[in-house]
């Protein structure tokens, strides 16, 4: 794993966030201030590369400084800033584990689609995501709907509420309306509107 931050002493309990964060938004943060009671640590992770799509919009170099822009507003909880080599949840569990040793409970925050994909995804045989949650533990934050873990995997997987105003939030949105020219200026953390605007204007006139 290479760090882009790293914040000081062991955490007990890891939250690792990895995204695209393409950009990051309101909706990145407010999850992992619903994580804090759960969590020392903070960890954002970005993949270098991603197991369902590819880099588009912004550069991986752009991505990094929004989230270290972003993520300076979060004085209150230590994080850190890293880079994987593989972006599936079991490769950067791994890479966690090396970077912090055997004594950090990993725990993955992530929102309702990210949980029901990383579950679904074909890992080439049956059980293996049930063998990874024993790497590893998913504390889930549904929007747009509620999210109930396979019954075999629940010991593994904690739900937990968030906050419904960040429902209609996505990276997504914010790239559309910036090439649009819609409002999007309240779904970013208010640190970063200028770099999004710099980087989604620059990549919306190639």
């Amino acid at each position: 794993m290479e760090f882009f931050r790293r914040a000081q002493g062991q955490p007990a309990n890891l939250g690792i966030l990895p995204g695209t964060f393409n950009p990051p938004t309101r909706a990145h943060f407010a999850l992992v201030r619903a994580a804090t009671p759960y969590i020392d640590e903070a960890l954002f992770v970005v993949p270098r590369a991603f197991p369902h799509k590819r880099y588009e919009g912004a550069g991986f170099e752009d991505r990094v400084k929004m989230l270290e822009t972003a993520a300076a507003l979060l004085a209150d909880l230590p994080y850190s800033i890293g880079s994987t080599a593989g972006g599936l949840f079991i490769d950067i569990a791994r890479e966690c584990r090396e970077a912090y040793g055997a004594q950090s409970r990993l725990l993955f925050l992530c929102g309702r689609d990210a949980a029901e994909r990383a579950v679904a995804w074909d890992y080439g045989r049956p059980g293996a995501f049930a063998e990874m949650l024993n790497e590893f533990e998913l504390l889930v934050f549904p929007r747009q709907g509620a999210y109930k873990p396979p019954a075999e995997l629940r010991h593994r997987i904690q739900v937990h509420p968030l906050d419904a105003s960040c429902d209609g939030i996505s990276s997504t949105k914010v790239r559309e309306r910036v090439i649009r020219g819609g409002r999007w200026e309240h779904l970013v953390p208010g640190a970063i509107a200028g770099l999004v605007r710099q980087v989604y204007g620059r990549a919306a006139s190639t």
